[in-house]
């Protein structure tokens, strides 16, 4: 029982990461029916930006803070200079754009920064806490405690706030949205702000735990993506669903069957997705006429 235990919380620490990627992931995809394959390296950027402004001679916070507004505006660069330009390109073109982003970034990381592996150190104590025999890294509870403090924040974006309405109005009907006035542009630079801040904030949650390199977010990004279509493309609910599950499921197949492919298992969530279940737990079926 103790063990099981024990993996549902590593389960749950890393689950929530992939929740926050996947999240950014329906955040692009509302707002440009794109999936934005450059997602993952904005966890890699914030957590090397967090590194260098904490090397930097930074409090822990502030370096935290300004890696997050760091790519927050790598997020709002994608957008202006290539997203924007290649609006009237097909689907598939701009996904292969955002491909092309991502490598670009790795490329720009190793020469920012370089090819080694660097740690961020624990937000608080090092020193595990023990409850009834089991181990609970306090990083672990920053990270839980973080995403759900996220998912809160975003809720109340997305109901309360104009602009978040905005963002909705655009997922739901993006030409109804512009007759009505909404100016498309600010809101997909918003968009790509805010995944950029919650790629860096999964990145600078997660380099305490996992150490941070410029290859960092490949593995990363495909497991948020997969989290994403598990819970369906575009759902926010569905993607916190799907990141939870597939941390849950990594850390059990890890724990009683083999560590060795824990990582396959991402790749067979989205090939039993798109046969079983092409629009995810969450997701809406469409209904075209023709």
């Amino acid at each position: 029982m103790i063990d099981f235990l024990q993996f549902m919380i590593a389960g749950c620490t890393i689950g929530s990461i992939y929740a926050l990627v996947a999240i950014g992931f329906s955040v692009i995809f509302n707002a440009t029916r794109i999936v934005n394959f450059a997602q993952g390296e904005f966890l890699m950027v914030g957590g090397m930006s967090a590194v260098s402004f904490l090397d930097a001679g930074q409090p822990l916070w502030l370096a935290v803070c300004l890696a997050i507004a760091v790519t927050a505006c790598a997020g709002m660069a994608l957008e202006i200079f290539a997203v924007r330009f290649a609006r009237g390109a097909s689907v598939l073109m701009l996904i292969v754009l955002t491909i092309g982003a991502s490598i670009t970034l790795r490329g720009l990381a190793q020469i920012v920064w370089d090819r080694n592996y660097h740690s961020l150190q624990a937000f608080s104590s090092h020193e595990p806490i023990s409850i009834y025999g089991i181990s609970i890294a306090p990083q672990s509870l920053w990270v839980m405690g973080v995403a759900v403090a996220v998912v809160a924040a975003l809720h109340f974006f997305f109901s309360r706030t104009l602009t978040g309405k905005s963002m909705r109005a655009i997922a739901a009907d993006r030409d109804a949205a512009l007759l009505v006035g909404i100016n498309v542009n600010r809101i997909m630079i918003v968009a790509f702000a805010m995944a950029g801040a919650l790629g860096a904030i999964g990145g600078v949650l997660i380099a305490p735990i996992s150490l941070v390199h410029f290859e960092a977010g490949i593995m990363l990004g495909l497991k948020g993506f997969a989290a994403a279509m598990l819970g369906g493309l575009g759902s926010f609910p569905g993607a916190i669903a799907g990141g939870l599950l597939l941390g849950l499921g990594e850390a059990m197949a890890a724990g009683y069957v083999t560590s060795s492919y824990k990582d396959a298992l991402a790749f067979l969530v989205i090939i039993a997705v798109l046969l079983a279940m092409p629009n995810g737990i969450f997701g809406k079926s469409s209904v075209e006429r023709v």
